[in-house]
């Protein structure tokens, strides 16, 4: 029952030892130094422990080969004595020859194993004779040559062995104190080398490392900062540090992503690859989020547009409409209120302009939904020269011009009507908002990629406010819906019509003001070349030039001229 109840007053049921930071959990920065430390340490220990035991199988192989050469060198000394006398066994003055290493003990065995007498060499040279407690410690060995480790009583650990023969049995022995000291030495100096060694590699080790993992680490500060960003509301514009690509310009100028900065993407390292991956995704994810603003931004300027187009239609379907309520009004009335023949026309004028207005609405309608006008091959010079001659009859107070410079035949796959009233509404555009005098240059240009057509005058030009958004649906220079007469201007629908036929067309249209010169200019793609791409088309000069008074004499302004392919002809 009280396991029970400390299991559920543990928080979500965990114990503490599962909420203990595990070893994996460690970041890399401690496990590799960890890890190679450790790695270090077994080498070391092998590598000591190897050359401990070569060394010391070394040191006592070569004191057994010594304590082998004294033995044989003592039995042919004792073979010697034997044959001088009876008393032999206990003559040990070969013990007494030079070159006999401190230490050395001699001796002699009796027939059952026992050493009769020895003596050792002390470290003055005069040899004495061991003790019984000495001898007795000897005792036991066979005269076979093999060799034995006895520790004799107040000398040390001795290596010996014992010989037989014709002779006496000879037992020699040499102290390994000297080669115990030599491997306890050997054991220090590895251990002290080893410690110093291990010290300075982790040392080394830990340094590097952390150098090696500080691109990493940046990385991760990197990636925790853009973690952090509030990307269901950024609106990146480039990266922070200039280590990215050139970033997408959005509508408002916001503060970019944190990048990693370009000395930690070596594509060399891991960590490089990393930092480099990281950018990488950086970079998608701005320029998701710039794709996103524009089409926000493009759904907010439909929907801006969308209202402005059906406030405008409403005002332009309501004056003619009230116009024909009025006059039917007057009508109902009696004939004495107004003559019928005069409701009637003004009737049917309202009833024109209400159709005209809706009908292109409906183009319009029919081009923003991608319906292509009918193709067929058209020559613009042809209808060019018919939409101004056409303006010529319109308006005879302005001065009409029309200029070809053709290498090659203008010919475009597209729908001919639609195209002349491209040309007819710049025309008319020209003549209702210029005063009369007005000279209006149209010309057609030809190359093997594109045709171009070309509508100028030296008006006094479009206002900078309204230059901008010449093109969009319902504007005019004239904000007010009242227009007295016809050169009041239009509905406002002229130029954005123009502009959406010729991009159905796979064209562009762009337009160039300034005081004293408007230049509208129409590009569109030969037969089989593909499709223009959208540019910035609308300009104006940032500081407005004085121009002359517009010519009141009927001679022409001089054509563009390219000779030979030049057929100009003033309309005056």
């Amino acid at each position: 029952m009280s396991s029970r109840l400390r299991h559920r007053l543990r928080p979500h049921g965990r114990s503490p030892r599962d909420r203990s930071p595990s070893p994996r959990g460690r970041s890399l920065r401690s496990r590799l130094p960890l890890l190679v430390g450790v790695t270090l340490v077994v080498v070391c220990a092998v590598t000591a422990l190897t050359v401990f035991l070569v060394q010391r199988a070394y040191l006592l192989g070569d004191l057994d080969q010594r304590v082998t050469n004294t033995a044989e060198r003592v039995q042919g000394g004792t073979r010697g004595t034997a044959e001088a006398g009876p008393d032999a066994d206990k003559d040990l003055a070969f013990l007494d020859q030079r070159g006999q290493a401190v230490g050395t003990i001699g001796g002699t065995l009796d027939v059952d194993g026992y050493v009769s007498a020895a003596r050792v060499v002390p470290q003055d040279g005069d040899p004495r004779s061991l003790n019984a407690a000495q001898r007795a410690a000897l005792d036991g060995i066979e005269a076979d040559g093999s060799l034995h480790t006895r520790t004799v009583p107040g000398l040390g650990t001795y290596r010996v062995t014992a010989l037989g023969g014709s002779g006496h049995a000879v037992l020699t022995g040499l102290p390994m104190d000297g080669v115990r000291d030599m491997i306890r030495d050997l054991v220090v100096v590895e251990a002290a080398v080893a410690v110093v060694g291990l010290a300075a590699a982790g040392c080394v080790c830990a340094v590097v490392i952390r150098r090696q993992l500080r691109p990493l680490g940046r990385v991760a500060a990197a990636a925790a900062e853009v973690s952090r960003s509030a990307l269901d509301r950024a609106e990146a514009t480039g990266p922070t540090p200039a280590s990215g690509p050139t970033p997408v310009p959005g509508p408002t100028p916001v503060s970019g992503l944190v990048r990693v900065s370009e000395r930690d993407t070596d594509p060399g390292s891991e960590a490089g690859q990393v930092a480099a991956a990281l950018n990488r995704m950086i970079d998608h994810v701005e320029s998701s989020l710039a794709e996103r603003q524009r089409g926000e931004e493009e759904i907010r300027r439909s929907e801006e547009r969308t209202r402005r187009l059906l406030a405008d239609a409403s005002h332009e379907l309501r004056t003619p409409l009230a116009a024909i309520a009025g006059y039917a009004e007057l009508m109902n009335r009696g004939p004495g209120m107004i003559e019928p023949t005069l409701a009637w026309r003004r009737v049917s004028a309202e009833s024109a302009r209400m159709t005209g207005l809706v009908e292109d609405l409906l183009l319009l309608a029919r081009l923003d939904e991608g319906r292509l006008p009918h193709s067929a091959e058209a020559d613009l010079a042809a209808l060019v020269a018919d939409a101004v001659w056409d303006a010529r009859a319109t308006g005879d107070d302005h001065d009409w011009q029309l200029g070809l410079l053709l290498d090659t035949p203008a010919l475009v796959a597209g729908d001919e009507a639609r195209l002349h009233q491209v040309v007819a509404n710049l025309l008319a555009n020209a003549r209702m908002h210029t005063p009369v005098g007005t000279t209006v240059v149209t010309s057609v240009e030809a190359t093997d990629e594109r045709r171009v057509i070309r509508v100028r005058d030296n008006g006094p030009g479009i206002p900078p406010a309204l230059l901008s958004r010449v093109f969009e649906r319902f504007t005019r220079a004239d904000a007010s819906r009242s227009r007295p007469d016809a050169r009041s201007g239009g509905s406002g629908l002229g130029l954005a019509i123009a502009a959406a036929i010729t991009q159905a067309h796979g064209g562009r249209i762009g337009v160039e003001s300034e005081p004293g010169h408007t230049e509208f200019t129409i590009e569109l793609p030969a037969i089989g070349m593909p499709r223009l791409l959208p540019v910035d088309t609308v300009s104006a000069s940032s500081t407005p030039t004085p121009t002359s008074p517009p010519p009141t004499s009927p001679h022409p302004t001089p054509a563009p001229t390219r000779a030979p392919d030049i057929a100009s002809s003033s309309m005056s």
